[in-house]
């Protein structure tokens, strides 16, 4: 029965492990789709700047 709590905590530290790698994708998805609307907003104005100096 010595194993038990041990297992328990490995089973809980791999579920927190999951929880955080988790998060951490969806963190990494938010910063990707701002970029991505930023280098939109980007492009848009420099295409508005090109067919005025047209």
């Amino acid at each position: 029965m010595s194993l038990m709590p041990e297992d328990l905590a490995r089973a809980q530290m791999s579920a927190r492990l999951g929880e955080a790698q988790q998060m951490q994708r969806a963190r990494n998805l938010v910063r990707a789709r701002r970029l991505s609307r930023k280098a939109e907003k980007a492009a848009q104005q420099a295409r508005l700047a090109l067919a005025r100096a047209l």
